[in-house]
């Protein structure tokens, strides 16, 4: 099988499984529910087979003879890295669906738009055409308007549907960024574009309108405020959406725009730390405040997306290398976070943390997970989240950007902060409501398994520093 085969499967399994899945009921659910996870593990197994390829420097191109240059995927380290990582954690959310979504209604729909949105990810991260990756772009604004939606309740239709017009008023100033690049360069292909803008930066204002669309989709500030409401959706659905995948599609496209595609002017390299910088603290502070658990650990994210934001945008070789390496420590544990809070509203009745305590007690599983993930995202050693926040950190003072590192250590510290005023009140003390209980095996073991790999990707976190290197090796001469 020739790896342009293997770049295909990958791509189309999660698409063509949603459209078999309604069928797939029809025989039984249990059929269903494992036909989901094969077509995620598909892509998972398919991006370990590119990974040998991709990591010693080839590529790997499919290129399909259709309108507006034709549809262009093309497969490299960091494309490779990032549909690793979607895909994986996105099959240890299957499987925690199995327990999480049994008693709801629609959930024919939900296995549909979890895989439609996995394999427009796989589109995305791999697109090397600008209007196809606007239109993966748009299919995962469509499926994540209806899970946030799932329960259909008028409130949570309205927040939904304010998820879907941010991010969409963010994805319609991209393209016309977009637009903007391809009257400047001719073309929407993305080794077309490199070529065109070597020697000289993109314009201003197309890099203005693409990063109104990056931080929509990335829940930055002052776009935002979408990601907190998300909440109302089932807990599968808002770590899929607040750690695995969504939030990383604005993060991994700057990469894949700013960093290895065209060159911008310097001034941006400042303007984007500051913007991250304000995301991380603002929201960090509003962690302080909120009693919602979901909500809590929401605005956790929009903070970490600082971080990885910073990581990428100083210019650095070192913070680039910390902004990749977050986006998986972060993926993992935030993932896991989300989990623990679904099992936690489930035994509890309740989100809010006033409610809640002496859970540790009852839940000493989902404890430890929700502990050992908390230290990742805090960056306590050995931790893997430790390694890439000090990357992170490292770059911007490489960068010479003393005064955004400050804010950004500030930014840790309440990380630690509220992280721990999270579970002190909802684990720690006497229990407060009534006959609290632990998840279905599925849905605990995926939480174990998800603290347990927050610990062991920072004891060996030379593999997963070893993929990040490689990513990077195609942005010598461009980061320092």
């Amino acid at each position: 099988m020739t790896h342009e085969i293997v770049l295909g499967v990958l791509i189309a399994a999660p698409l063509l499984g949603a459209f078999l899945l309604p069928a797939a009921s029809l025989v039984s659910e249990h059929f269903r529910n494992a036909l989901a996870l094969a077509m995620v593990a598909v892509s998972v197994l398919c991006g370990i087979v590119l990974l040998p390829l991709v990591s010693a420097g080839a590529s790997i191109a499919i290129s399909l003879p259709l309108g507006l240059g034709g549809i262009l995927f093309y497969a490299d380290s960091l494309a490779v890295f990032m549909a690793l990582v979607s895909s994986g954690l996105g099959s240890v959310i299957v499987v925690y669906s199995f327990g999480y979504i049994r008693h709801y209604d629609n959930r024919n729909e939900y296995y549909l738009m979890v895989l439609l949105f996995l394999g427009s990810m796989m589109g995305l991260v791999f697109s090397r055409n600008l209007i196809y990756l606007f239109l993966f772009w748009e299919v995962t604004a469509f499926t994540c308007w209806r899970l946030i939606g799932f329960f259909r309740e008028p409130r949570i239709v309205l927040k939904a549907d304010k998820a879907f017009l941010v991010t969409v008023f963010g994805a319609l100033m991209m393209l016309v960024g977009f637009l903007y690049i391809f009257a400047d360069t001719g073309s929407f292909d993305l080794g077309r574009i490199k070529q065109a803008y070597a020697g000289r930066a993109a314009p201003s204002l197309a890099v203005f309108f693409i990063l109104v669309g990056i931080l929509s989709k990335s829940a930055t500030l002052p776009l935002h405020t979408w990601l907190p409401d998300a909440g109302v959706a089932p807990s599968p659905v808002t770590a899929l959406l607040h750690a695995a995948v969504l939030v990383k599609i604005g993060v991994y496209v700057y990469a894949r725009l700013f960093v290895m595609t065209m060159d911008i002017e310097a001034v941006w390299h400042i303007v984007v730390p500051i913007i991250a910088a304000v995301s991380a603290l603002v929201s960090a502070g509003a962690a302080f405040v909120e009693t919602d658990i979901k909500r809590i650990v929401a605005y956790s994210t929009i903070s970490q997306i600082g971080f990885i934001l910073l990581g990428l945008s100083v210019g650095t070789r070192t913070g680039f290398a910390g902004g990749l390496l977050y986006i998986l420590m972060h993926g993992i544990a935030k993932g896991g976070l989300f989990l623990c809070a679904g099992i936690i509203e489930h035994g509890t009745h309740t989100k809010d943390i006033n409610r809640m305590g002496g859970l540790a007690k009852a839940m000493p599983m989902t404890a430890v997970a929700f502990l050992f993930c908390s230290f990742s995202v805090m960056g306590i050693p050995p931790f893997g989240g430790f390694f890439s926040k000090y990357l992170v950190i490292a770059g911007a003072i490489d960068a010479g950007q003393l005064a955004i590192t400050l804010a950004f250590v500030a930014g840790a510290v309440m990380t630690i902060l509220y992280l721990f005023r999270l579970f002190a009140m909802v684990f720690m003390g006497e229990v407060k409501t009534a006959a609290p209980r632990e998840g279905s095996p599925t849905m605990v073991w995926s939480v174990v398994f998800l603290g347990a790999l927050s610990l062991a990707s920072g004891l060996l976190v030379a593999l997963p520093s070893g993929l990040v290197q490689h990513s990077i090796v195609a942005f010598t001469g461009v980061l320092r």
